[in-house]
């Protein structure tokens, strides 16, 4: 069928090659876009927290890195001292790439609230850290799909029974997926993964389970949707899709549902992670 498909486009080239043809692409004004997502290791008492943003562009270029005027988490939780203050402010390392380093504590306790200033606009959001179980297990199996040269790996993790549970599932490469616990509460849960023929053996891949609330993983599973599974949380999307970050110049509100167009692209969220990976045979 492919060869087929190939005769008729190289056939209708040389029939019409002085046609032109025109394709409308989706267009609007340049946007900030965030990425925050920050992965948290309880296990290390110092985190370093790195967040990049970048402004839209044209339908098929790239984000073009931005310096903004200045960025803070502030715990709303926690009391401000001298020698303990409750937000962090974020320096620039590389373009569009900002970092700073605190306890591990100041983002796994209370409320947190990212701020962002740009071009004489705040853009804030708020989030809390969500938890997340171990990976127990992960191998290799044999399986296919559709083409048979699809390569499979085989996660195992087992669900806390005391909580509701989102995950987010970064399977590297760019490749992500998402899970609620409501038929596994409490419960081992082993579940296959497929990579195409673009994973060779020798390659090395890490994978990672994060905690997500219910509001992410809704965001999360709408743009694996509309990519098709290929694209990241924090690229533009095919069609624009409403995070958490708002841009509160206007009237001071958090509430999305006011903030109609008021945003940025992407999410700020904090989430315990744990990673483990494999080499492809």
């Amino acid at each position: 069928m492919r060869h087929y498909l190939l005769y008729i486009v190289i056939f209708s080239f040389l029939v019409s090659c002085e046609d032109v043809i025109e394709v409308e692409t989706p267009s609007e004004a340049p946007r900030l876009s965030v990425d925050a997502l920050l992965r948290i290791n309880e296990e290390e008492p110092i985190t370093k927290a790195i967040i990049k943003v970048s402004e839209t562009s044209s339908f098929f270029k790239e984000n073009t890195p931005i310096k903004v005027s200045e960025m803070t988490i502030t715990n709303l939780d926690q009391q401000n001292t001298t020698t303990n203050p409750n937000q962090i402010i974020f320096t620039l390392i590389e373009p569009g790439v900002y970092e700073a380093i605190k306890r591990t504590t100041f983002f796994t306790e209370g409320r947190l609230q990212l701020s962002i200033k740009y071009n004489n606009q705040t853009y804030t959001a708020n989030t809390s850290y969500v938890p997340a179980v171990p990976i127990t297990n992960l191998e290799q199996g044999n399986g296919t799909l559709f083409e048979g040269n699809e390569t499979e790996i085989i996660l195992t993790f087992v669900d806390e029974d005391n909580r509701d549970d989102f995950y987010l599932f970064d399977f590297d490469f760019n490749e992500y997926l998402v899970s609620e616990d409501e038929f596994y509460q409490g419960q081992p849960f082993k579940f296959s993964y497929f990579y195409n023929d673009d994973v060779k053996a020798g390659m090395h891949v890490n994978v990672s389970i994060l905690g997500v609330n219910e509001d992410f993983f809704n965001y999360m599973n709408l743009l694996i949707i509309q990519s098709g599974g290929a694209q990241g949380p924090f690229q533009t999307p095919v069609a624009t899709v409403k995070g958490n970050i708002i841009n509160t110049n206007n009237n001071g509100s958090l509430d999305t549902t006011e903030n109609t167009n008021n945003f940025a692209l992407g999410y700020f969220a904090v989430c315990q992670t744990y990673s483990s990976s494999l080499t492809i045979e």
